[in-house]
């Protein structure tokens, strides 16, 4: 059974009135079973960060439905505005972005315990979740260092503790790797599968990359074009090779 189910979405921008009317997303199908890495590529303004804002809680679709599992609920949204959604994205949704959002004078342990206190756990729960994601993602000797100590693939282990903390079922990368080298890019690649096949709390991920070597190591390939999405065979259309 899916975790995530994208049904027929579809979103624009501009003003039909004034011939301005870009129309991004023509239809979207896709889903997501639970401990699944997908991979999402696709040319530069084809919608892939428009598809995951909308995922994600941030932004509405004009048409269409996505139905999300989070332990023992069911969300269904799409159309509705995101301050409608506030749930999923405290509960259903965590964000890994290209660019960290450390706050580089706090600790490790402190940006992850404050994005948790903002959801309104207390400080004590807060810490003790912290130190359990950063534990998870293998920081556990860097807890105490400012994040602006780190280098940029410890910063986005930071990153991804912080999403994880909260339990959420499903995470959304857009371009996670795109600040790294390649050695730190492939360590948060494993990381994710790591995440991905936990045998007791095993999370979804849903990864934009425009780098194909590290979406052919994700279980299943999706490439975006005119609107749309569909199973493809990357490493034949990019030329990958074993």
């Amino acid at each position: 059974m899916a975790l995530l189910e994208v049904q027929e979405l579809e979103r624009g921008f501009g003003s039909k009135t004034f011939n301005t009317r870009i129309e991004v997303l023509k239809g979207v199908n896709l889903s997501l079973r639970k401990g699944e890495l997908v991979a999402l590529m696709g040319p530069s303004g084809c919608g892939k960060s428009t598809l995951l804002n909308i995922i994600g809680g941030l932004l509405r679709a004009d048409s269409g439905k996505i139905k999300l599992k989070s332990s023992g609920s069911e969300y269904t949204y799409g159309k509705k505005k995101p301050s409608g959604v506030v749930d999923v994205r405290r509960n259903g949704v965590g964000w890994i972005f290209q660019d960290f959002h450390l706050l580089e004078q706090l600790t490790a342990q402190d940006n992850v315990a404050l994005a948790l206190e903002i959801r309104g756990m207390k400080k004590e729960e807060a810490d003790e979740k912290a130190i359990e994601a950063l534990v998870k993602v293998g920081l556990e000797d860097r807890i105490d260092f400012p994040a602006g100590q780190l280098s940029g693939g410890q910063q986005q282990r930071v990153a991804v503790a912080r999403a994880i903390s909260g339990s959420r079922p499903l995470l959304l990368a857009d371009e996670p790797t795109g600040n790294l080298d390649v050695k730190s890019g492939e360590d948060v690649l494993n990381l994710f599968k790591e995440l991905c096949s936990d045998p007791v709390n095993p999370i979804s991920i849903l990864m934009v990359t425009h780098d194909p070597m590290l979406a052919t190591k994700a279980d299943r390939m999706l490439l975006m074009r005119d609107g749309i999405t569909a199973a493809s065979n990357v490493k034949e259309a990019w030329g990958v090779t074993e």
